[in-house]
């Protein structure tokens, strides 16, 4: 694989990574709430769903190192960028436009490299 499609997937297992992370444990810190532009109340009720959103962040973060190292992980990569492709499409109709920027953009990159080289 290509250096360059190699860097760009583990863009965006970190960016996954850091998802998590603020979802999971930073929802409901003041860095969390400046983060996503909550309110203390919101972000207290809401904390379950986050960490349930950044659980399967954590798992889109899985699946690509997953793809990365093993043989043969073409497939599992192609799988894994589509998914996080598409949640960042839906992300962006249906929550903040700056998902499409910072989830779907690099993973979509991500994807042509991986196809493309």
């Amino acid at each position: 694989m290509h250096i360059l499609t190699t860097a760009a997937i583990s863009l965006v297992i970190v960016l996954h990574i850091l998802f998590m992370v603020l979802e999971m444990f930073m929802w409901n810190t003041p860095f969390g709430r400046k983060t996503f532009g909550l309110k203390e109340d919101y972000a207290k009720q809401s904390a379950p769903l986050a960490a349930n959103q950044g659980l399967y962040n954590g798992f889109l973060a899985a699946g690509l190192l997953w793809g990365l190292v093993s043989t043969g992980g073409f497939d599992a990569l192609v799988f894994f960028l589509s998914c996080v492709i598409i949640a960042g499409i839906y992300g962006a109709i249906t929550a903040k436009r700056s998902i499409l920027w910072l989830q779907a953009l690099p993973a979509a990159i991500a994807m042509f490299l991986l196809i493309f080289n």
